[in-house]
């Protein structure tokens, strides 16, 4: 049923001094987490190719190692989803308003519901990153795992025991990045820390961590390593649609946490011929997903 007048009744008659319902908006995040691809496919595959290993001793009249083993490896898949929201107005609705300076109903924020939808599904990215999702494919293993396999071995994005927020885990999780991602082949990388990515519950922690000049905590002269070591990190980000407390994440320099556009925002609106009601829809398409298990480091401690 559209939207009438029996829904609006109080905006029908003088004498109210106001009229709410819209708030200021929360701050996108998603776009300080994930890097936009542009989608010109209906489903988007990234191969993950394997290039050489390490050189080898040759001796004197010797045979040259050849590494013949280079070639894919693992395929990321995205498939972009529609997102869809509409709604309809009675024309007597808008013929009778009174108010409509204060409550337009041709000019209802829709863009409001598609923007804070993009963001839960950006973050359900990392709410659901210890879980497998075979639709993306990739490894065989979640985004958070301490099996990532390689040639030769595995390699792991996140604790064998998961750890609290605090700078000894921080510090850990910088340096485990520079240590320990490796490619394919098993070379390693250069990958460093980047940016945290916490939930609301963890933004005093954060604070303390990341913007205080001396060891946080203590009452020691030490600079903080977390912000002054060249593998540190220098700033934080917080979404209030991360679900767990506890859980947080390090964005690293390796680009895989991509947010592939399809069809950006778009409106439509038009009159019934029929009923005279008006429709108001917008539609969107696109999926926030990974590409490269490299990009994060992450802890989701229960408690």
């Amino acid at each position: 049923m559209a939207v009438n007048t029996a829904q609006i009744r109080s905006l029908l008659l003088p004498g109210l001094y106001d009229v709410e319902g819209e708030y200021k908006q929360i701050d996108k995040t998603w776009d300080k987490m994930f890097s936009v691809h542009k989608a010109t496919l209906r489903v988007e595959t990234k191969a993950q190719m394997r290039i050489l290993g390490l050189a080898q001793f040759k001796t004197e009249g010797g045979a040259t190692a050849f590494d013949n083993n280079a070639g894919q490896r693992f395929l990321f898949n995205a498939q972009a989803f529609q997102v869809g929201l509409g709604y309809s107005i009675t024309r007597e609705s808008l013929d009778d308003n009174q108010y409509t300076k204060d409550f337009n109903l041709m000019k209802l924020p829709l863009a409001n519901s598609f923007n804070q939808f993009k963001e839960i599904n950006a973050a359900n990215v990392l709410n659901n990153s210890t879980t497998y999702d075979p639709t993306v494919g990739g490894d065989g293993v979640a985004l958070l795992s301490t099996s990532h396999p390689y040639d030769g071995g595995t390699w792991a994005n996140t604790f064998t025991t998961q750890l609290d927020l605090n700078e000894s885990s921080l510090l850990q999780a910088c340096l485990n990045i520079r240590q320990n991602f490796v490619d394919e082949a098993g070379l390693k990388i250069n990958a460093r820390a980047q940016k945290l990515m916490i939930p609301v519950q963890l933004t005093p922690v954060a604070e303390r961590l990341l913007k205080t000049e001396l060891r946080p905590g203590t009452a020691n002269n030490d600079v903080n390593a977390i912000i002054s070591m060249p593998a540190g990190i220098k700033e934080y980000v917080v979404s209030d649609y991360l679900t767990s407390q506890y859980a947080w994440w390090v964005k690293t320099s390796i680009d895989g946490l991509v947010m592939m556009e399809r069809i950006p925002f778009e409106m439509d609106m038009w009159v019934d011929d029929n009923t005279d009601n008006v429709l108001i829809k917008g539609y969107e398409r696109y999926i926030p997903t990974y590409n490269d298990p490299r990009c994060v480091y992450g802890s989701t401690p229960s408690s």
